[in-house]
C-alpha cells in the first residue's frame, strides 16, 4: 500500500476477531489454517478488501504465527491486511497496515519503526481526538465510534451516533471509517453520514464467515 498514492478505501472493513470466532479459536491456534487465518481467507475470497486481525488472548509467538499465516495466504491478492494494536508485529511484515488506539503506541512513534508505505489507522471517540488525528502526518486513516451500542468490547466508549459520524466527516478529509454496532440494517445510514467505510466484526465472525462476508459485500455494492 503506497501512502503517497490515492488508495481506494473499500466500503467494508472486516475484523477477524479470535473471541468472536467462537470456542474453536481458543483451542485451534497452531493448526494450518487456524480459525483466524481461515476467517481472513474466507473474507478475502468473498471480496472483503480491508481485513484486520484482532487477537487479545494469545501469546506473542502465537500472534506472530497467525499474522505470518495471514500474510502468506493474502500475498499477491487484492486484500489489505491490518494488525490491531501491535506496531512491533506490523514492523516485521512490510505489506501490512496497523491500527492503534488512544492508549497504544502513538502514531508518531509507530511511524518511526514502520516502512514509509505502511498505513496507520487511529481510533477516535470524540471531536477533539478527530482533530488531533487529522493534524498528525503519521496518521492515514481515522476511525470514529462506537457509532451504535456494541457488544464486542467489555468497556466501550460512549456511542457517537450518526451525528458523531457527520461531525467527524466535517473535521477531516482523511479516510474515515466508522465502527461499533454496525449491521446490514444501518450500514447505509453510516455511509450516508460521511464514513468511507464501515468496520464490521460480530456480523462477519459469528456464524458462517464466508456466507456473512458475501452478504455484506453484495449489500454494500448495491447500496
Amino acid at each position: 500500500m503506497n501512502r503517497l498514492s490515492k488508495h481506494r478505501v473499500p466500503r467494508l472493513y472486516g475484523i477477524a476477531d479470535g473471541d468472536a470466532l467462537g470456542s474453536s479459536a481458543a483451542t485451534s491456534f497452531g493448526h494450518d489454517p487456524d480459525p483466524v487465518t481461515r476467517a481472513v481467507v474466507e473474507m478475502a475470497e468473498a471480496g472483503v478488501r480491508w481485513i484486520q486481525i484482532r487477537l487479545k488472548s494469545v501469546d506473542d509467538r502465537t500472534l506472530y504465527r497467525v499474522a505470518e499465516s495471514c500474510v502468506r495466504r493474502l500475498e499477491g491478492g487484492p486484500a489489505q491486511l491490518w494488525i490491531n494494536d501491535r506496531v512491533d508485529l506490523a514492523a516485521l511484515f512490510p505489506s501490512v497496515a496497523v491500527h492503534v488506539g488512544q492508549d497504544d503506541l502513538t502514531p508518531e512513534a509507530a511511524r518511526r519503526v514502520l516502512s514509509p508505505d505502511q498505513w496507520i489507522g487511529l481510533s477516535c471517540h470524540d471531536e477533539h481526538q478527530i482533530r488531533q488525528g487529522d493534524g498528525h502526518d503519521a496518521v492515514d486513516v481515522l476511525a470514529c465510534g462506537p457509532v451504535f451500542t456494541t457488544t464486542s468490547k467489555s468497556h466501550p466508549d460512549p456511542t457517537i451516533g450518526l451525528a458523531g459520524v457527520r461531525a467527524a466527516r466535517a473535521l477531516t478529509r482523511k479516510p474515515l471509517v466508522a465502527i461499533g454496532g454496525i449491521e446490514l440494517s444501518n450500514a447505509s445510514q453510516v455511509l450516508a453520514a460521511g464514513a468511507d467505510s464501515v468496520v464490521v466484526l460480530g456480523a462477519l465472525c459469528r456464524g458462517d464467515v464466508a456466507r456473512n462476508s458475501r452478504r455484506w459485500v453484495a449489500a454494500l455494492e448495491d447500496s
